[in-house]
């Protein structure tokens, strides 16, 4: 069963993965601007963008579990899957910026006195080496640093997940859930006997 699904899904051309991941954007768009997304478009636009982000960091960390505990190879879709959620985390920034906040002074204040504006931007800077660094030159140049710097993107899922916790005022149990599976994900891909080790 899992050895027939593994050879399905190589057959899945990557450029499939990359057409479709980035459809939901101008979809999104449109449906703003057309009246679709209800009485605060630019908000929910921002929303169901960094949602989606925040959606794709979670899949990309599945793949190793996956892999590793169930026997369904996804690895040849890590890279595209990881750009798709750079992709979106832009689409969201660039509507804060252009959509919403507009006032070129007033980003720098966001940034500075909002915490989950902090943390958000914080979590876009630390992708922003990942998505240059996902190339196989950079690979073959960076050797077995590549996967040291790669692992910044555990950091900056859990800053995505806070950013969402932070964003949604109040007890909301949406984003504490995409927070506990990101946490889940991340001791899934500890090593067995690091889960294991005495406190």
């Amino acid at each position: 069963m899992i050895d027939r699904l593994n050879t399905y899904l190589r057959r899945i051309p990557v450029w499939l993965v990359y057409v479709a991941g980035a459809l939901p954007a101008p979809i999104l768009l449109y449906m703003g601007a057309t009246g679709a997304l209800g009485v605060e478009p630019i908000k929910a636009l921002e929303h169901e963008l960094g949602e989606l982000a925040l959606k794709l960091l979670i899949a990309g960390l599945m793949i190793t579990p996956l892999r590793r505990y169930a026997g369904v190879n996804l690895v040849r879709f890590r890279r595209s899957i990881g750009l798709l959620a750079f992709y979106y985390v832009c689409c969201h920034l660039l509507v804060w910026l252009l959509l919403d906040v507009q006032i070129l002074s007033e980003i720098w204040v966001d940034i500075v006195k909002r915490p989950y504006v902090t943390i958000g931007m914080l979590g876009f800077v630390l992708l922003i080496p990942l998505a240059v660094t996902s190339n196989n030159w950079s690979v073959r140049r960076l050797g077995p640093g590549w996967r040291r710097l790669h692992r910044a993107v555990y950091l900056a899922a859990l800053l995505g997940g806070l950013h969402f916790i932070m964003l949604r005022k109040g007890f909301q149990i949406e984003p504490l859930i995409y927070m506990a599976v990101i946490v889940g994900l991340l001791v899934l891909r500890m090593p067995a006997r690091a889960r294991r080790a005495p406190a």
